[in-house]
């Protein structure tokens, strides 16, 4: 029973040891990543005024529209692909499945069948 006891208080210390240190990592590396953001601002703007932060801001949404839009595009392009090969297969299946059936417009003699039955 003590290990049990041993077990359930260790894991309620690791679990709230791990979330301290998680946040804290999350926070540091946030905010080295929002001080790159700023420094590749600055060095893009000519003026500090608010103005020319909007228009920062606006870049960045520029930029995010616009890989975001080439992703969709290459995505679409894709799925096209896949749908004509998958069309093509079908057709194939259905060709081949209408062989076997004897829909394939040749004539079936009637004799051949009455001579296996």
């Amino acid at each position: 029973m003590s290990q049990r006891d041993g077990f359930a208080s260790g894991f309620l210390v690791g679990t709230l040891v791990g979330g301290v240190v998680g946040g804290i990592l999350g926070a540091v590396l946030a905010s080295r990543r929002e001080a790159q953001l700023a420094a590749e601002d600055e060095i893009g703007l000519s003026d500090g005024t608010i103005e020319g932060n909007k228009v920062t801001a606006k870049r960045r949404q520029m930029r995010a529209a616009a890989n975001e839009g080439l992703e969709m595009e290459t995505a679409r392009r894709s799925l096209e692909d896949k749908i004509a090969q998958l069309n093509a297969t079908i057709d194939d299946v259905r060709n081949q499945l209408g062989n076997v059936n004897g829909s394939s417009g040749q004539a079936v003699n009637p004799r051949s069948l009455s001579q296996d039955s």
